[in-house]
């Protein structure tokens, strides 16, 4: 049993606990990147009105702004929380889901940094114009933005980045 999850944990795992292990690696980003963005959302970025899931469901105060002050602290927020999140990912995507090698760790951190922020760029780019032209709720805003992200990501990191 434990050579069983020990071959799980390696690199030579196979595609599909590949890809299992990248999404649990991703599941906890998000999380994480999550929790940031609602933080900064409620506190010192507002950017929630008041019929938002999260402020229903989680009693977070609200802030009555124009949509266009709401897109854009929407993308400070988010871009805050990305960094938060993605050195975490970085990591531990380095140590069990791709082999690390094809460059040299700081340029490997650079580029894994660099395609996560143009994938969180496009994503949240797509989303503050959907808040900001449609008056979309944030909390929706924020699943396109994760979607849109993941998809991205796996196959740059996949097939650019690591040895996949």
């Amino acid at each position: 049993m434990f050579k069983a999850i020990r071959k799980i944990l390696s690199h030579d795992c196979g595609p599909f606990w590949q890809l299992v292990k990248y999404g649990a690696i991703g599941v906890g980003a998000t999380v994480i990147q999550t929790v940031v963005f609602y933080i900064l959302a409620s506190t010192c970025l507002p950017c929630l009105k008041a019929d938002d899931w999260a402020v229903r469901l989680l009693s977070l105060p609200s802030a009555a702004v124009a949509d266009s002050v709401r897109a854009w602290r929407f993308v400070i927020a988010t871009a805050l929380a990305f960094v938060a999140a993605n050195i975490p990912c970085w990591i531990l995507n380095r140590l069990f889901v791709f082999r690390a090698g094809r460059y040299f760790w700081l340029l490997e951190l650079l580029f894994f940094m660099a395609v996560s922020g143009v994938a969180m760029a496009l994503a949240t780019g797509v989303s503050a114009m959907m808040i900001n032209w449609f008056g979309m709720m944030t909390t929706l805003a924020v699943f396109v933005e994760v979607f849109v992200s993941f998809v991205f990501n796996f196959f740059i990191r996949k097939f650019v980045i690591f040895k996949g």
